[in-house]
């Protein structure tokens, strides 16, 4: 058995299609084919299911793609280790972001990273900070940045806080209090509310700050991007809470009001990541966003 037939019965499971699977391969689809033939006949079972119009896994190649995958996953690593010890960081660096992550730029370190060590390849993607941390945790993640409300810390992984912050109350630019200078809680209690699902880190922030002061709200929306709550703030649905700092760096709420609230909710930043064992590009990003090496 190879790692190559490996790579291959990947791109198959992946791709449905023995076409587009050698096309991610870069090789010809009949050699492609034959491999995974001869892994099949080895094993002494099929792992693909082939019909003229679909391809699907086996039970047995069900059974086989988990390990394939984190064989093919420690090769890469035990290849990116030994790279390592000779100044060289390449390898696959997996990070996920809040939408509102504002404490770091998380696009300007990954460009300086690439920069530095241009043969790490990354995946980047968005998420709630308890998805993120279980990622993480799962080793699907290598890094995730997190939002939490200031008295929780995450737990399972390793972390650093990077930057605490307040929210401010977001409305559309013709609501009455728009031009307030600021309100409190209790001023707020009569509105409608847009709020991130109940339940996740970012819309607790806001339940505790309400609960702290004795009030209730009505939350009218729930939405799942701060893009989208902005959309529903600036059509006058409802009216919402978001990070001061990511106000500063969110071109699409350029046009909507914003008032500072005097018990207004607070979050803590961190970044996360899997312990033990960083690899060598989690380590190389960890600096380029300006960890200390300790903390590491």
């Amino acid at each position: 058995m190879e790692l190559q037939q490996m790579r291959y019965v990947v791109a198959v499971a992946e791709t449905a299609n023995f076409t587009r699977a050698a096309e991610r391969c870069h090789v010809v689809q009949s050699a492609l084919s034959h491999q995974i033939k001869r892994l099949e006949h080895e094993l002494g079972t099929a792992l693909f299911a082939r019909t003229s119009r679909r391809v699907r896994l086996t039970p047995a190649g069900e059974a086989f793609l988990p390990a394939a995958r984190q064989a093919l996953e420690a090769a890469e690593r035990a290849a990116a280790d030994a790279a390592a010890t000779v100044g060289e960081v390449r390898g696959r660096l997996s990070v996920g972001v809040i939408p509102t992550v504002a404490a770091v730029d998380v696009l300007a370190a990954l460009r300086d990273l690439r920069r530095r060590h241009p043969h790490v390849r990354v995946t980047l993607r968005s998420g709630a900070s308890d998805e993120l941390t279980a990622e993480v945790i799962d080793g699907k993640l290598d890094v995730a940045f997190l939002g939490l409300p200031s008295g929780s810390r995450p737990t399972g992984v390793r972390s650093h806080e990077l930057g605490r912050d307040r929210l401010v109350a977001v409305l559309a630019p013709d609501h009455p209090l728009a031009r307030a200078r600021k309100v409190s809680l209790a001023d707020l209690t009569t509105e409608a509310f847009v709020d991130f699902p109940y339940g996740t880190a970012g819309r607790a922030q806001t339940d505790q700050a309400f609960a702290r002061s004795g009030v209730s709200r009505d939350v009218a929306f729930e939405v799942t991007d701060a893009a989208l709550m902005a959309q529903v703030i600036g059509h006058g649905l409802a009216i919402g809470f978001l990070p001061a700092a990511y106000l500063q760096r969110a071109p699409e709420l350029g046009g909507l009001a914003t008032v500072a609230v005097s018990d207004a909710p607070s979050r803590v930043e961190h970044v996360v990541w899997a312990s033990p064992g960083p690899s060598p590009a989690t380590l190389a990003f960890l600096d380029a966003i300006g960890l200390p090496p300790t903390a590491a």
